[in-house]
């Protein structure tokens, strides 16, 4: 299942840098060459890149991409590999939950409640936001897998 889930964000994250690149070659070409400037373009390049960066987080977590900071030596973590793991990923996932899956949900609430819309395109910005949350669940989802395989290879 984590490879299919893998191929198609890989998929969507590419075809969303292509739109995006496309906007923003449409929009330099519409102001300079047409002298007459796009005006979706704007947000559309916007949107693409809210949603480019929230998916490739959740996919660079599920590469185990994710930034990592060392605080504690080497040699103290790998007596205690699954620990420091189980920390690791437990964080991650708590981080995600709470801010990403519960805050995100909450923000597409909000914004579908009060009917905010984009100034250009006129879409419900609750829909938009919708990234956040499904970005939470990925990363959850791959956090939790990822420790439990890394326990399971530990174990054998």
């Amino acid at each position: 299942m984590r490879a299919k889930i893998d191929s198609i964000l890989e998929k969507l994250v590419l075809s969303i840098l292509v739109l995006m690149l496309v906007s923003v070659v449409w929009q330099v070409f519409s102001r300079f060459v047409l002298q007459s400037p796009s005006t979706i373009t704007d947000e559309i390049s916007s949107f693409s890149l809210i949603w480019v960066g929230l998916l490739g987080a959740a996919y660079a977590a599920g590469k185990n991409l994710h930034l990592a900071i060392d605080l504690i030596p080497e040699d103290v973590v790998k007596k205690r590999q699954v620990l420091f793991n189980g920390i690791v990923f437990i964080s991650i996932s708590f981080f995600a939950f709470t801010v990403m899956i519960i805050g995100g949900a909450r923000l597409c609430q909000l914004s579908f409640q009060f009917g905010q819309t984009s100034a250009t395109l006129e879409i419900p910005l609750g829909f938009i936001y919708l990234i956040v949350p499904i970005s939470g669940i990925l990363i959850c989802y791959y956090s939790i897998d990822t420790f439990l395989i890394l326990r399971k290879l530990n174990k054998a």
